[in-house]
């Protein structure tokens, strides 16, 4: 990443010098965290929603348009009938959950029927509890899912 954000004129190895202690910092952490972490288990429950036609996308663009317009662009690369639905979180979202708000999940049904996409929000969150999320949802196609208890990392 270093590489994409440096200026011409940027002092490289100042900049990787400074950042070297903080991986060494995070992987003396790493030594603390749980054996299987929420990031794991996220990715579990993304992967079962995959086989189950839920196309899941991490960090998908900064805000709610980019997460569904690269929806639609990795959709339109997949079979059609692949997928019945979507879900993603976008960078805003990992900013709150890193704040100790929760990580907010979008979804949808690809042709955005509203009683099929509450069938996409269910499967999402049967998979989510299934991997042990507790979850805070009205359980309706209006409102997002939330994972509220992240780790502060």
């Amino acid at each position: 990443m270093i590489d994409d954000i440096l200026d011409e004129d940027a002092n490289e190895a100042m900049l990787r010098n400074a950042i070297a202690p903080e991986f060494t910092k995070k992987a003396e952490a790493e030594k603390k965290w749980p054996k299987i972490t929420d990031c794991d288990r996220l990715n579990a429950a993304f992967a079962a929603l995959d086989k189950r036609g839920v196309l899941c996308l991490h960090n998908s663009g900064f805000e709610m348009s980019d997460g569904h317009t690269e929806a639609f662009e990795v959709l339109s690369e997949r079979p059609k009938d692949r997928y019945f639905g979507y879900c993603f979180y976008h960078g805003q979202d990992v900013e709150s959950a890193m704040a100790g708000q929760g990580l907010m999940l979008a979804f949808n049904h690809v042709n955005s029927d509203v009683p099929d996409k509450l069938n996409v929000g269910l499967a999402l969150k049967e998979e989510l509890e299934r991997d042990g999320f507790t979850l805070e949802w009205d359980g309706t196609s209006d409102q997002r899912i939330n994972i509220p208890k992240l780790p502060r990392r």
